[in-house]
């Protein structure tokens, strides 16, 4: 299979045709021992207690403690049986991750189980790397999880993640991506899912690092009363640039999808939203959501927006809406009046407009702790745009 083209309606405004694959290539050497990253330890800390934790370094699992009950982590070698939401490989990145994935393992819950979190940390701390994390999530009948994953490092390398969810029915489910890659590196990932019958997803995303930083998500409602939550926020500054591609595809009838995904571009940065809401035939009583808003800080910066329905059958409620635009003075006047610095004016608003997201987090105690890594951004940004 061919690497995708921004000729592609899929891979339109990002920056695929800049990518030189030859020049990655898998980690040859499994390490030997973990990686030290305090942002991340501090993270995993403010979760609290844990079911499991799960580290991989470069590509291969460093470290694996499973402490709670009901919660089965093991190792899986073929992971081609996808979940009935994976019909067809969307691209030749999910190919490759199916190929090279170097220890893919699944994540199950039985039924009726209610577990503490799992948290899965993907270090990559090589130049020129290729990594392929392969991640399968089971959560039984009536059984209840939370599940972290996080992507993270330095140095310039290519990450491609690849996530699976199967929620059974009347399960619930709260999953959280955290992006938190080097300047340098790429990121091309996939989330699909799919939701059975009176169960809960709720599948959030925080993309703060990378060079191209890209999450495609798909969530198939395949059973009566299902339900799905997306959330996102992100913030690009540099020269970065985060692209999110999102499909709630409502299979059956009496389904409800919300989506709410908000980002803030700075410098020259960009950032690049498409999504559709797919209704199929059969599919009535369907309620369906989706809001996208950028916040675009400086002249140089431009974000992208392109919302879609695809709607089969009658009797639903569907809605979209998308917005990209500056500061606004009003906002800006209110703050300065009120004593507050211009050179802070900007930094309030933004974390602001972010926070709404932040506090949606299926782990709220992650909530001030990024904002604080946000913070730091913003204020690098302003940095940078004082220099140029």
């Amino acid at each position: 299979m061919k690497l995708p083209t921004t000729s592609l309606e899929e891979w339109r405004y990002s920056r695929v045709d800049g990518l030189d694959l030859d020049r990655f290539k898998p980690a040859g050497l499994r390490p030997t021992a973990p990686a030290a990253h305090p942002e991340v330890d501090a993270l995993i800390a403010a979760v609290g207690a844990t079911s499991a934790v799960v580290e991989t370094r470069n590509g291969f699992v460093v470290s694996r403690v499973v402490s709670g009950q009901g919660v089965h982590v093991r190792d899986e070698a073929d992971l081609s049986g996808a979940p009935a939401a994976v019909r067809e490989p969307s691209d030749a990145f999910v190919v490759a991750n199916r190929a090279y994935a170097s220890d893919p393992h699944v994540i199950s819950v039985g039924r009726g189980v209610t577990a503490d979190p799992v948290i899965l940390v993907h270090w990559v701390d090589a130049d020129d790397v290729a990594v392929y994390p392969r991640i399968r999530i089971e959560a039984g009948e009536d059984s209840q999880l939370t599940v972290i994953e996080v992507v993270a490092g330095e140095g310039r390398a290519l990450v491609v993640p690849l996530t699976e969810l199967a929620v059974e029915r009347a399960a619930r489910v709260d999953y959280l991506h955290v992006q938190m890659l080097g300047e340098e590196a790429w990121q091309i990932g996939s989330q699909v899912s799919q939701v059975g019958a009176d169960a809960t997803l709720t599948s959030a995303a925080v993309s703060l690092g990378g060079y191209y930083a890209r999450m495609r998500t798909d969530c198939a409602l395949t059973g009566q009363g299902a339900s799905s939550r997306l959330i996102a926020v992100y913030f690009g500054a540099g020269g970065q640039m985060h692209d999110f591609r999102t499909v709630q595809d409502h299979r059956v009838p009496k389904t409800t999808s919300d989506l709410l995904y908000k980002g803030v571009v700075a410098n020259t940065s960009r950032s690049v939203y498409t999504g559709l809401i797919r209704v199929e035939k059969g599919a009535r009583g369907t309620n369906a959501f989706q809001t996208n808003r950028n916040l675009v800080l400086h002249e140089g910066a431009h974000a992208d927006s392109v919302p879609n329905l695809e709607i089969e059958d009658h009797d639903v409620r569907c809605s979209h809406a998308s917005a990209v635009g500056p500061v606004s003075e009003d906002e800006r006047f209110y703050l300065e009046s009120r004593g507050v610095p211009p050179e802070v004016t900007e930094r309030l608003i933004a974390l602001g407009f972010l926070g709404e997201v932040l506090e949606r987090l299926p782990a709220p105690a992650l909530g001030p702790l990024l904002g604080d890594a946000l913070a730091t951004k913003l204020r690098a940004a302003e940095q940078l745009e004082q220099q140029r």
